[in-house]
């Protein structure tokens, strides 16, 4: 069994809850995640099941979009919902200023990423230093938000509640993007609420909930819920191979970059008779194997 399965994440499950159930509905081991979710965080997560988790981080490249709400007003020490108070800073900032604060977030910035991140610095996870009550120097880390507005401001008289959507890149803690711009109008937030609607052309709408997952186990029919390997990397490029070209694909040889219009460093899905056969990446006069799927 192999394919890409989109889960709909319900809050208060974290990623690996996702994948510990999903293992033990479709009976493999072999099953991991593009792209970690917190806990209180919903919707789309990507999994892979059997030869496609070697797929996974071109899945994991893609962008991310989310859907948000946060609390102007008051800070935690996770910055969610989830957190203990740390700072209560009034907000005296106007609705309109609020959204130019998260304009001017648009483009390539540095992110710090918050204590309780799976991120490891010194062979430790952040989180793990932070259970135990240390907080240690954080280098920021580059990200990109290519697009961010504001849908709704809810007024009141030392707080707000605000709404946004987000479209970024991968790597990106919307809860340290909530907070930033609260401090650009000189307050502070929490995530309150946190959905992510696509990864890349993969969109929550085509993902399935827990339930339904576990009433297609029941019917034994949860196999036709998972996508072929082509399908789940919907915005790599592309190239319907020859039966001639496609043995040597399987093989996992070079092939002369000439037979394709790619820029360096792009990855092409490989395809025969409408199966992924590789995904190969352009590396000079050559395109050479990234990921060769099983025969």
């Amino acid at each position: 069994m192999q394919g890409f399965l989109l889960v709909d994440k319900p809050r208060g499950w974290t990623s690996h809850d996702v994948v510990a159930k999903m293992r033990g509905l479709l009976r493999t081991k072999k099953i991991g995640h593009a792209g970690t979710l917190d806990p209180m965080a919903t919707g789309l997560l990507v999994l892979g099941v059997g030869a496609c988790t070697k797929l996974l981080r071109f899945v994991q490249e893609g962008r991310k979009r989310y859907e948000a709400s946060a609390l102007f007003g008051v800070a935690t020490d996770t910055l969610d919902a989830d957190g203990t108070v740390v700072e209560e800073r009034p907000l005296q900032a106007t609705e309109q200023q609020i959204r130019t604060a998260a304009r001017s977030l648009i483009g390539n910035i540095e992110q710090v990423p918050p204590m309780t991140s799976a991120i490891k610095i010194d062979g430790r996870r952040l989180y793990e230093l932070a259970r135990e009550g240390k907080e240690i120097e954080r280098p920021a880390r580059p990200v990109t938000i290519y697009d961010l507005a504001v849908t709704d401001v809810e007024m009141a008289s030392e707080t707000a509640t605000v709404t946004f959507s987000v479209t970024c890149s991968k790597g990106t803690y919307v809860r340290t993007l909530a907070d930033d711009i609260a401090r650009g109008v000189g307050s502070r937030a929490h995530l309150t609420a946190l959905r992510r609607t696509a990864n890349g052309s993969l969109s929550v709408a085509e993902a399935h909930t827990i339930d339904a997952l576990q009433t297609a186990a029941d019917e034994e029919c949860i196999g036709e819920m998972l996508l072929p390997a082509v399908d789940g990397l919907p915005d790599l490029a592309r190239f319907d191979l020859p039966d001639e070209l496609a043995s040597r694909v399987r093989n996992g040889a070079k092939i002369d970059a000439s037979e394709f219009e790619l820029e360096e460093g792009a990855y092409v899905r490989m395809v025969n008779d409408g199966s992924l056969l590789a995904v190969y990446e352009t590396k000079g006069a050559a395109v050479v194997p990234a990921a060769v799927m099983p025969s």
